[in-house]
C-alpha cells in the first residue's frame, strides 16, 4: 500500500478504516478479514487522482484488478458517490455502504481527538462523538448524512459510534 500512498495521513486513514471494517464485519457476522482487506485498499489511488473524486475510487479498481474479486472491485468503486460508479452487485452494495460510514466515522473520530486537550484518541468518548456529530460547525468535511447511514445496516447510531472508537483505540 505504501507503494501507492506517500502522505503518512492516509495510510493512517486507511488503516483505521481497515479496523473499523473488521470490527463492523465481526459484529455482522460477515468476513472479518475480506472487510478488512477493503477497508485497507479503498483509498489506495487517492494519490493518483490528485484528489478528484470524480476519479476516486475508479483508478484503485485498476490497481487492484487482478488482487481482488469484483464485487469487492465494486465496491471500491462505489464507495465514492462523487464518481458516478453504479454498483450492479448487491453484495457489492453492501460492502460498500458499510465502507463508506467506516470512512466518514474514522474521519469523525480523528478530528474529535484533535480537539481533545491531549489531541489523543484515548480521550474521546462516545457521548463526544454523539455531540460533535450532532454540531453543525464541527468538522464540516465530514459527511455526518453517510454516518447515520449506519442503521441501515441493523447497527444504532450509538453502537456504531462505540465500535468504531473501540476499533481505533485498539490500534
Amino acid at each position: 500500500m505504501k507503494r501507492y500512498l506517500e502522505d503518512e495521513k492516509m495510510v493512517k486513514h486507511c488503516i483505521a478504516v481497515e479496523t473499523i471494517m473488521r470490527a463492523l464485519a465481526k459484529r455482522l457476522g460477515e468476513d472479518i478479514e475480506l472487510r478488512g482487506l477493503i477497508g485497507l485498499l479503498h483509498d489506495i489511488d487517492y494519490d493518483y487522482v490528485s484528489r478528484n473524486m470524480s476519479k476516486h475510487g475508479l483508478k484503485a479498481v485498476n490497481i487492484l484488478a487482478n488482487l481482488l474479486l469484483e464485487d469487492f472491485l465494486e465496491a471500491i468503486a462505489g464507495h465514492n458517490e462523487y464518481n458516478n460508479y453504479v454498483i450492479k452487485n448487491e453484495r457489492a452494495k453492501i460492502i460498500a455502504h458499510a465502507l463508506r460510514v467506516s470512512d466518514h466515522v474514522a474521519d469523525l473520530i480523528v478530528v474529535t481527538a484533535l480537539v481533545m486537550p491531549h489531541r489523543r484518541l484515548e480521550e474521546v468518548k462516545p457521548e463526544t462523538l454523539l455531540r460533535k456529530l450532532k454540531s453543525k460547525d464541527f468538522a464540516k468535511g465530514v459527511d455526518r448524512s453517510r454516518i447515520l447511514e449506519i442503521e441501515e445496516l441493523g447497527l444504532k447510531l450509538e453502537e456504531f459510534l462505540q465500535l468504531g472508537l473501540n476499533s481505533m483505540k485498539s490500534i
